[in-house]
């Protein structure tokens, strides 16, 4: 292959990625060490070897060699092949993180849970944007396809699991908010997965699953700004 297509296909893969990560350190008041986020960046690629191998476990305990065709099975694949490692593992290398020693002592504002969420979803996106627009003959449809919706798609489920992890670190440790840091992405990238599998099924219903994905990403993404601002005015109303 061409050494420029390659060039190509990985600056496809890796820039949505980069670009969610600038804004979100844009938006952060107090800016993280670039080492601290560094690792929560690497965190991220742990996380996404890490899934890959667990993925493969639980597909081929659902469907053998087989794959998803029935809209059960899609779900099953969205829920638990997918969101359920992803997410569990995504929440778990977070949660070692902020103890880590180049990040304990600067986790100390509620925008930080975000920060470092985003740092290690999109550590996680990029590797598995690679594994995407690499492997597919299609790879320039695939590579904008994934950067409108995929890739930030896990930058929301991010911004939702930084944000309970703040509220239950830094404000109310409560077993409401411990288990939504991981049943909120949890279930938001089960529905996002399952809509985006949905042509599996068949045309018609791949179809009016696109539509309303479009729908739910648009939604998710207002959800997410809003989870922005609100940490962004808790650290703005402790600093008065």
């Amino acid at each position: 292959m061409n050494i420029l297509v390659i060039i190509a296909q990985l600056l496809l893969a890796i820039v949505p990625g980069f670009l969610l990560l600038t804004y979100i350190y844009r938006k952060d008041p107090h800016k993280e060490p670039v080492r601290a986020l560094a690792l929560a960046f690497f965190f991220g690629i742990v996380v996404a070897s890490l899934a890959m191998l667990v993925e493969v476990v639980i597909k081929s305990f659902l469907f053998g060699s087989g794959e998803a065709s029935s809209l059960l099975g899609v779900v099953a694949m969205a829920f638990l092949v997918a969101a359920l490692p992803e997410e569990g593992l995504k929440l778990l290398y977070l949660s070692k993180l902020v103890k880590h020693k180049k990040v304990q002592p600067h986790f100390d504002e509620y925008f930080d849970g975000i920060v470092y969420a985003v740092f290690v979803g999109m550590g996680f996106a990029v590797v598995e944007n690679i594994g995407y627009v690499l492997s597919h003959e299609n790879w320039l449809a695939t590579g904008i396809g994934r950067a409108l919706l995929a890739v930030p798609a896990h930058y929301a489920f991010a911004i939702i699991m930084g944000y309970y992890f703040s509220l239950y670190h830094f404000v109310d440790r409560s077993s409401k908010n411990a288990c939504m840091m991981f049943f909120m992405p949890f279930l938001l990238h089960g529905i996002y997965d399952t809509l985006a599998l949905s042509g599996a099924v068949n045309t018609t219903v791949g179809g009016i699953a696109f539509i309303v994905l479009i729908y739910f990403c648009v939604k998710m993404h207002k959800q997410a700004n809003r989870r922005i601002q609100h940490l962004i005015d808790l650290d703005n109303s402790k600093e008065r």
